[in-house]
């Protein structure tokens, strides 16, 4: 896919602009951040969807096989996996339920708990997250587009704007995100 021409102006700059200019001076700095971290989440998924694209997983889905292979056992609850990756319920399902048509995941009723089901990785799951998270590394997070300074002072403050939402309560585990 080609990519395109950067603008000659920042459309959220002239967006901003426009704001203040209608006379919308209180909401004028609030529409620039919201439109500001909006419009970068998409710069970066379209840079993580063509990493994973060779794979066949969707970030979502990498997420999941990512958290597994992150536990102990490479087994947990699917309310844990849930809360975790703070997502609803029936999306988790639907993400399980493509994981567990190809293979990488298993589904299994919890022990304990009649109600509960376990998701657990499979080998297939462990390899595929294993290379995807290589690439990952390498195309994406290695070189977000940020020296390291400015990403370190950018999630310090997209984190207070999470906690000040109420997304958590306590910044741990280190390091400190705050």
């Amino acid at each position: 896919m080609a990519r395109p021409r950067p603008l000659p102006i920042d459309p959220l700059a002239e967006a901003k602009r426009q704001w203040l200019a209608h006379g919308w001076t209180d909401a004028a700095e609030g529409m620039a951040v919201v439109t500001s971290i909006m419009r970068a989440q998409q710069l970066l998924l379209a840079r993580v969807d063509a990493a994973l694209k060779p794979f066949g997983v969707t970030f979502a889905r990498y997420e999941v096989l990512r958290l597994l292979a992150f536990s102990r056992s490479g087994t947990l609850p699917l309310s844990s996996v849930v809360a975790r990756l703070q997502v609803h319920a029936t999306s988790l399902t639907s993400t399980a339920e493509r994981l567990v048509r190809d293979g990488l995941v298993r589904r299994d009723p919890h022990p304990h708990d009649g109600r509960a089901a376990l998701l657990s990785l499979t080998d297939a799951g462990r390899d595929l997250v294993e290379r995807a998270t290589a690439a990952l590394n390498t195309e994406v997070f290695s070189s977000p587009g940020l020296d390291a300074g400015d990403a370190k002072e950018l999630v310090g403050i997209v984190a207070r704007l999470r906690k000040n939402a109420g997304d958590f309560t306590d910044p741990r585990p280190l390091p400190e995100p705050l």
